[in-house]
């Protein structure tokens, strides 16, 4: 049997998963400080170093590229979500302490670190690739997408492969558990996408899987994060101040805080024309305190430091009713305790439209609720209390449930990856 390797290059975490001829599958390792995990976080580093030679440009992936970026952060470069711009034709090209790169290349410089480091049998095996049903963004070119994602694992080195759909990947492997036949709705939510899928599973050798429809959405637990953000930490930054200019009162720029929607944001506003732009209008501002812990919050690359507290936060109203939420630096401190009856209250609009997305679903498989036999739930925004209700109050609790949170979809597709070799 031909070792079949899945791919799923996530938002936040990667995850690649090896079908051996053994037909076991198993998902890569990677190192962490002293643990071994099986995701590999999506991030990219870059900083330079003085060479005979001049400045030479140095990059890290992974776990490697955060203990980088955190070890000299004012003079390093930190690139997260990556995955977000792929169908985004606004996003074609950026310089990195002053070299251009594309999108596609940048990805492949993270595919390669990533890859290099799961030693998986690259090499005369069937590799499939997992893309999300509908890419992150307002204006998502989906087919823009598609192509960029091929040409970024071109550019890494691997032209020859196919792709599936994430939560097509991830009802593969809950297809396992089943004994009869079952049509099976999937939610998959990964860091910037929740995608779903209805599929028809008859169990035998092989499993027969028939996709019945699919619908996607770019809300996922990016933009739960951001709600936090938004309503807790923007407006100690200046977010809703006034300032005055030749006695008319204006609002301070909202497009200062919409940088907080994707972290990496933040050090692009390290400029210093954008810096002296907020520091002007701090002077005239109602409070300008605020403003001016936003400038030190840009200046000392304090984004992923965030990025870690709001997620943990938001983790832990998944488990109790509040959450603690305490960032302190130099003259920025935010000291809050957050509801989990006021986070959901924030995320009630993307629930919504996270609903609608499911009925789109059901809709496209033109299959009614009550015909789902199974809803199989993959993905961190799945343990989100008000996400899970959304199902139960749908489907039926009994119906419900979860597991494989994160490599799920890497362990799915290298099973697509088997069957379609055989039908090959």
């Amino acid at each position: 049997m031909t070792v079949s390797i899945g791919i799923d290059f996530g938002t936040t975490n990667s995850v690649i998963a090896v079908l051996g001829e053994d037909g076991r599958v198993a998902t890569a390792r990677f190192a962490a400080g002293n643990e071994l995990l099986d995701v590999f976080r999506s991030v990219l580093c870059f900083w330079t170093e003085e060479s005979r030679a001049g400045r030479r440009l140095h990059h890290a992936a992974g776990p490697a590229a955060i203990e980088a970026y955190l070890d000299d952060p004012l003079d390093s470069r930190l690139m997260m979500s990556l995955k977000t711009y792929l169908a985004q034709r606004s996003f074609s090209e950026t310089r990195v302490f002053g070299r251009p790169f594309t999108l596609e290349q940048l990805v492949a410089l993270f595919l390669r670190e990533f890859l290099a480091q799961a030693r998986a049998p690259l090499q005369a095996a069937r590799i499939i690739a997992g893309r999300p049903v509908h890419f992150a963004g307002e204006f998502a070119d989906d087919t823009l997408g598609e192509t960029r994602l091929r040409g970024s694992y071109a550019e890494a080195g691997l032209a020859d492969l196919d792709v599936a759909y994430e939560p097509e990947a991830a009802g593969y492997r809950f297809a396992r558990t089943l004994t009869r036949g079952a049509t099976v709705l999937i939610g998959d939510f990964g860091g910037g996408t929740s995608d779903f899928s209805v599929l028809r599973f008859e169990p035998g050798r092989p499993n027969r899987v028939l996709p019945l429809g699919h619908a996607g959405i770019g809300i996922a637990g990016d933009v739960f994060d951001y709600r936090i953000i938004d309503r807790v930490i923007s407006p100690r930054l200046g977010k809703g101040d006034t300032y005055t200019i030749m006695g008319k009162e204006l609002p301070v720029p909202p497009d200062y805080f919409s940088a907080f929607a994707r972290w990496h944001r933040l050090s692009l506003m390290r400029t210093p024309r954008t810096l002296r732009e907020i520091a002007e209008v701090a002077r005239a501002a109602a409070h300008p305190e605020r403003l001016r812990a936003l400038i030190t919050l840009i200046q000392d690359e304090l984004g992923y430091r965030l990025y870690q507290t709001v997620s943990a936060v938001k983790a832990a109203l998944s488990k109790q009713a509040s959450a603690h939420l305490t960032f302190r630096h130099k003259q920025v401190v935010i000291d809050e305790v957050i509801s989990r009856s006021d986070f959901e209250a924030w995320i009630a609009a993307d629930l919504a439209r996270i609903a609608d997305t499911i009925e789109r679903a059901l809709t496209a498989s033109r299959i009614e609720a009550a015909g789902i036999d199974h809803v199989f739930l993959t993905g961190g925004t799945s343990f989100v209390p008000a996400v899970r209700r959304l199902f139960d109050e749908r489907f039926g609790e009994e119906k419900v449930t979860a597991g494989g949170e994160f490599v799920s979809v890497a362990e799915g597709l290298a099973l697509i990856g088997r069957d379609r070799a055989r039908a090959a």
